[in-house]
Order: C-alpha cells, then sequence, then structure tokens
C-alpha cells in the first residue's frame, strides 16, 4: 500500500477550497456574533462517557473510540459538535435565562453519510438555550437562513416537520411514544410513508388516534394547504394544536426568504428532537438539490450534565456551504524583489494591509499569471500583466 494514501472517505482540502471554507467560516462567524452568539471551542477529543452522555447517545455508532494513556479511560474523537456546547451550557457557563452560543470545527465520525460524502465534517452551528418558547425556534430558523444568505447560497427551500404531532397521537392510542417498544412497526411504517402498513398497524386502535395516524402519512407538501388539510384531518389533541400552531409560526415568518414545504410524518431524529425541526436545500447550479443544513429544538438536553435546558439549535456544513457560493474572483500573486529599499517595504505593507498577496521573490521564482512590483521613478508601483 502506498504510504500517501489516506482512509476512506477521508481527504485533503487543497488550497483553492480551503481558501473558500475559511472565508465562509469568517463571514458566518461575523454573522452570528453581531446577532449576540458566542463564540466556543470544545476539544476534539473527550472521555467517551462524557461524549456519548445524554444525546451523544445516539452517536455511539458514529464515534471513533481509543484508550487514553495517561488515564486509562475510553476517549471518544466527536462526531457532533452539539452535546458539547450543550455541556459548556449547563455545566461550564451555568448562566440565568438565555444562553447564545456559535461553533465552528472538523467532526470525525465512522460511517459518511452517503456516497462522495466524508467522514470529516466541517461543521458550524448555532445553538440557543433558556427559552422553550417558538419565538426562540423562529430566531435559529431565520438565522440559519440568514446565515446562507450572508454565504451566498439561493433558491432555499425548507422543510418543516414536528414530533410533537406523532408523540400526542400515539400517547392518545396508549402507545408507547419512544418509537422503540411496542410502536416500533408503526414508527418504521410512519417513517417510510407505508401507508398500507399503517392502515393495518392502527386497525386495533381507538379513535381518534387511529383515524389521526392515518392521515398523518398523507400530510405533506405546500406549508399554507397542508396545514390547513392538517386542522381539518387530525384529532384537536393540545399537543396536535401546539405542534400545527408553532410550524405555522415558522413557515410565516420565513416564507418570504424560501419556499416552505411540511411533512407532518417526517420522523427524522425523532430521538433526539423534542419539537419543531427544519432541513434546508438549495440547488448546486446543475440541477442537483444539496442539503445544506438542519436543526429544530431538543429541550432537555442538559439533563445529564445536571441542568436540563430548552435548546434549539442548527448545524451546517462549511464543506458542502463553500460549494454552493459563488466563486470568488482569483487572487493572483505579487512578487517584490529582495531589496532593502524603506520605500518598497513600505509599499509591500500597504498591498498587504489592502488583503493582497505579496511575496518576496526568491532568487529565480516565477509564477504564472504572477504580477510584480517594479521600481518606476522612485516608486514602486504593481506591474500589470
Amino acid at each position: 500500500m502506498r504510504k500517501w494514501l489516506l482512509p476512506e472517505a477521508i481527504e485533503d482540502v487543497l488550497p483553492a477550497e480551503a481558501a473558500r471554507v475559511e472565508a465562509l467560516r469568517r463571514v458566518l462567524l461575523d454573522h452570528f456574533r453581531v446577532r449576540g452568539y458566542r463564540l466556543v471551542q470544545p476539544p476534539l477529543v473527550e472521555f467517551l462517557d462524557s461524549l456519548l452522555t445524554g444525546t451523544g447517545r445516539d452517536l455511539d455508532l458514529q464515534t471513533f473510540k481509543t484508550v487514553d494513556p495517561l488515564s486509562g479511560r475510553m476517549l471518544g474523537l466527536r462526531a457532533d459538535t452539539t452535546p458539547q456546547v450543550a455541556r459548556i451550557d449547563a455545566h461550564l457557563l451555568n448562566e440565568p435565562g438565555v444562553t447564545r452560543l456559535c461553533y465552528a470545527g472538523s467532526v470525525l465520525r465512522t460511517q459518511a453519510a452517503g456516497p462522495g460524502s466524508t467522514r470529516q465534517v466541517v461543521q458550524i452551528g448555532a445553538e440557543l438555550y433558556g427559552h422553550a418558547n417558538i419565538g426562540a425556534d423562529r430566531e435559529i430558523l431565520e438565522l440559519l437562513l440568514s446565515a446562507l444568505g450572508a454565504a451566498d447560497v439561493r433558491g432555499l427551500h425548507v422543510d418543516l416537520g414536528h414530533v410533537g404531532l406523532y408523540r400526542a397521537l400515539v400517547q392518545a392510542a396508549g402507545l408507547d411514544a419512544s418509537g422503540e417498544g411496542n410502536d416500533a412497526e408503526l414508527f418504521a411504517a410512519l417513517r417510510d410513508k407505508d401507508a398500507a402498513a399503517v392502515l393495518e398497524l392502527t386497525a386495533g386502535l381507538a379513535e381518534p388516534a387511529r383515524g389521526g395516524l392515518r392521515a398523518l402519512v398523507n400530510l405533506y407538501g405546500p406549508a399554507d394547504a397542508t396545514l390547513a388539510a392538517a386542522r381539518d384531518a387530525l384529532p384537536p389533541l393540545p399537543g396536535v394544536a401546539s405542534a400545527l400552531d408553532a410550524m405555522a409560526v415558522l413557515a410565516d415568518a420565513v416564507s418570504e426568504v424560501a419556499q416552505i414545504h411540511v411533512d407532518l410524518a417526517d420522523l427524522r431524529g425523532y430521538h433526539y428532537y423534542t419539537g419543531a425541526t427544519f432541513s434546508v436545500f438549495a440547488e448546486d447550479g446543475r440541477g442537483a438539490i444539496v442539503d445544506c443544513g438542519r436543526g429544530g429544538r431538543y429541550d432537555g438536553v442538559g439533563r445529564a450534565f445536571g441542568r436540563a435546558r430548552p435548546a434549539t439549535g442548527f448545524t451546517l456544513d462549511l464543506r458542502t456551504l463553500a460549494a454552493l457560493a459563488k466563486e470568488p474572483a482569483p487572487r493572483t500573486i505579487i512578487h517584490a524583489p529582495d531589496d532593502p529599499d524603506p520605500a518598497l517595504a513600505r509599499a509591500i505593507a500597504a498591498l498587504r494591509a489592502s488583503g493582497a498577496a505579496v511575496v518576496i521573490a526568491l532568487p529565480g521564482e516565477t509564477g504564472i499569471g504572477v504580477r510584480r512590483l517594479v521600481a518606476d521613478r522612485g516608486e514602486w508601483r504593481v506591474e500589470e500583466n
């Protein structure tokens, strides 16, 4: 085996892409900062029992594990940053009221999300803790979409869901709402939109839960029409009504900047999320639809760290966004001679302060498309190609 080969679904990021990713990281972190979100930087590795506590347990199979030679305890390389930020909020900051945090960094996963995907994802995201009202979800969704706008990603589509709908209906039916007990088959059938299986599996249930669960599998489409149909088709249970109200608020808040689609049987992330969920997609310029980011509400996220907190947030993949964003104009290198002239030093400093890339050319160094600083009647100027 060649020594320079990398593991499957692990790759180097070369200069052009690395420059786009880093520029985008700075844009988005500044976007978050001016909206009150403070940056935290959790470690890449933690003790496994901390990393997989609470919501992190869902990441067990995605987490690389090793033994710490100093303590002898098991370590994990983070596969997602959100559980770490929840630990920081609950255990280290322990602030009263609302806390807004953001982060950016790489995570490593044992399996790629799909063909062509990487196992080392560069994540960036924002989390809002301490507020259970739909206003916090609205702020997070609006922040996500405005961040994509700042990244010059256009043609946005938002898919809204709410896990509270399913929970309310199965609880009304007297079933286990975990999705893993006596309703596991029903959960899988709804998740897969298998209408025939849902019909069969709900045959022994009482109304109104039976009719509600059967209706749920077909309730997806444009936001306004689907939510209106849901109010007619679903029973007026408190959990159902509050979930539909929450989705209507979110759809109305962002309808002018994105196309809104709702799927009331969307159970992805069911064991992690507790309320409204959202995924954002965009076209890549070649007609393909790209998953830009996702998030939602996950109340009680800090319970395992001693402080149960309402929470809502989102995560973006910086490399995916960098590929979608408009290609920046190529920046040429300016070569300056190795000359002690103070005027040359001042000219180099001014160019670098303006953002230009200037190098002191080594003897014999050349380059394609390179511009040069040349002396012209006692002054230094950039010679155009």
